[in-house]
């Protein structure tokens, strides 16, 4: 019987057991505090579809060979805590086998939840690594304390999880301070600048555990238009690309997820861009097992 929903790269790739599938799509259309565009609960449907246009081979390897599973989209409606709960379930019982989870959001706020459910299955012994045009590290936005624009600050103070920011080029005065004050890891926007690839080299004493998560506003607009707060000044494709291969070869990425899509209506370019970032991601996480297999594991 076919499923009332679509796969990640259906039209080419062979169903994938669920048990087997070392790559597990959650779908999280949560989107309820949003502060300037709006339309981040369309962006996983949009990422899946464009991803039936996506080749299997990534130009180097073919990641879908690893098993992609695709699970039926959550339900995302009712309260704050409701919603997240689903999420962070959902998440916690794929990472619990061992398996990668990649969720797509929904605005950033799903985040919480997927560290939360990472802590939970994997103990206290990893970091977020986050990209992103903005810290999202205030204590509070607009009444709430679960606003995407407070998600870092509740995994880092919260939860107690180091962080590690890159691409950020926006923040309040009480976001920097706290930056400051908490001595926050951070690799910021000006210094992509003039460097087509450059080289992110992580502190030393950052978890080699991580779960990344990447705000597509991290991305220059020029690039990805199809969000709800853009910003001038951001990464490239092939500077996000290089900082993507350089985390998966220096950590072990436990899961990850690329929220805050805004999708366009007739304008395809920006989700086929999400999509390609997640598949290329998959690709890197997969050929960095077969090196550090080869070197005897990360030192």
């Amino acid at each position: 019987m076919k499923k009332s929903y679509p796969r990640f790269l259906e039209y080419e790739l062979p169903p994938s057991e669920e048990a087997s599938a070392l790559f597990h799509i959650v779908s999280a259309p949560y989107e309820k505090t949003v502060s300037y565009g709006k339309g981040t609960a369309n962006g996983p449907a949009a990422i899946i579809s464009a991803s039936q246009r996506l080749e299997t081979f990534d130009c180097v390897s073919v990641p879908g060979a690893c098993g992609i599973f695709t699970h039926k989209p959550l339900d995302c409606r009712g309260s704050d805590s409701a919603a997240l709960g689903r999420i962070s379930d959902k998440v916690g019982q794929i990472a619990s086998r061992g398996a990668i989870p990649v969720v797509l959001g929904g605005e950033h706020t799903v985040t919480v939840a997927s560290a939360e459910a990472i802590k939970k299955a994997h103990g206290d012994d990893f970091g977020v690594i986050q990209f992103d045009a903005h810290t999202d590290l205030r204590d509070s936005y607009q009444g709430s304390r679960f606003s995407h624009g407070c998600v870092m600050r509740r995994i880092f103070s919260d939860f107690g999880i180091p962080i590690f920011q890159i691409g950020i080029r926006s923040l309040s005065e009480e976001e920097a301070v706290f930056r400051i004050n908490n001595r926050i890891g951070s690799m910021d926007a000006g210094s992509f600048a003039f460097s087509a690839r450059p080289e992110l080299v992580l502190p030393d004493d950052f978890p080699k555990k991580v779960f990344v998560t990447v705000d597509v506003d991290a991305l220059d607009p020029s690039i990805m238009p199809a969000t709800g707060t853009p910003e001038p000044g951001g990464l490239g494709w092939h500077q996000l690309m290089a900082c993507l291969e350089a985390i998966s070869l220096t950590r072990d990425v436990l899961g990850f997820d690329v929220v805050e899509l805004a999708p366009i209506k007739g304008f395809h370019f920006p989700d086929f861009t999400a999509a390609r970032l997640v598949y290329n991601f998959m690709g890197m996480i997969i050929r960095s097992r077969f090196v550090k297999n080869k070197q005897g594991g990360v030192e």
